[in-house]
């Protein structure tokens, strides 16, 4: 990191490209989190995942390509913008906090109304993206408005924050299915729900880090609200999960997709096994394996092309 840098905050990376970066642009990097780019992959895969799902019975096409590379450059500039708009919300929560004091607003690296300006630039690149997509997706995409904008607040008034954290974060999955199919069926919405209730289980073991700060500053989670039975509640909101993802596919009439199924789910039991109220820091290494468990789902479904050929 250049030496002339503020001490890193203790959320992010101990060491990333960021820390290479120029001292007046370093802080936009990270009220973009781009130090810590987990946030990034659980946005885009999912839509990655929409994509091999509506090719189940068919073999995959050129466009999918395109789509997915316009899936990505959207989750980094969209991620980008709604964690530099939630911490805009939330700096005189995080000033309170020790693992978010040293975020760039609450440590005064960065004013809000630069903070703003950074919001409505990285919105510009998430409406070019939007732009490129058919009239469908764009108005699909036009509907998760609402859902971005009232998250950060929703801690504040319920103790499923995560909840509507999984209708807004999963949102690609019915953006790229349109995208596709110029439609949305029941099997699509089933699959949408299903990772709904798959981020609600991760997003309440990364609140386990936050638990003791949260309850002092009266910041509501499902991980607060579970208490002692964390543990079963992720059991029980993972096999929620896995069970209407392979709903989905018996729906869609394609039972070869549950082979990628099953193995998402034995590493999401994996998860629920490890999960505990007092795990402190290690939840954050258990939040981050999401990555490898959606990534071996998208494994699963592209696969199935292969017995296709």
């Amino acid at each position: 990191m250049n030496q002339s840098s503020p001490l890193i905050p203790k959320d992010a990376q101990p060491t990333s490209w960021v820390d290479k970066m120029p001292n007046w642009f370093e802080p936009y990097c990270r009220l973009s989190r781009y130090d810590r780019p987990i946030g990034i992959w659980l946005l885009a895969i999912p839509g990655w995942i929409a994509i091999a799902f509506t090719r189940l019975n068919e073999l995959p096409h050129w466009s999918d390509l395109q789509l997915a590379i316009l899936i990505f450059i959207g989750a980094i500039a969209m991620r980008g913008a709604g964690c530099t708009y939630n911490d805009i919300l939330d700096k005189d929560f995080d000033a309170k906090v020790d693992r978010t004091a040293g975020r760039p607003i609450p440590a005064g690296r960065v004013s809000v109304k630069k903070a703003w300006i950074w919001t409505l630039i990285q919105c510009s690149i998430g409406l070019c993206v939007l732009l490129t997509l058919p009239r469908t997706a764009q108005i699909v995409s036009l509907l998760s408005i609402p859902l971005i904008a009232a998250y950060p607040l929703m801690k504040r008034i319920t103790w499923w924050p995560q909840a509507w954290l999984g209708f807004t974060f999963n949102w690609a999955i019915l953006v790229a299915i349109a995208a596709v199919n110029q439609r949305i069926e029941m099997a699509d919405m089933i699959l949408y729900l299903g990772f709904v209730f798959w981020t609600i289980g991760y997003d309440t073991i990364y609140a386990l880090q936050d638990i003791e700060d949260d309850a002092m500053i009266g910041v509501k989670s499902t991980a607060r609200r579970f208490g002692a039975k964390v543990q079963s509640a992720t059991f029980i909101l993972y096999g929620l999960s896995v069970i209407l993802v392979s709903t989905a596919c018996l729906l869609k009439q394609a039972p070869i997709g549950l082979l990628g199924v099953a193995i998402f789910g034995g590493h999401l039991m994996l998860q629920a096994i490890k999960t505990s109220p007092d795990m402190g820091d290690r939840a954050l290494i258990l939040f981050k394996s999401n990555r490898e468990a959606s990534l071996l789902l998208l494994v699963g479904f592209g696969l199935s092309s292969i017995f296709l050929i």
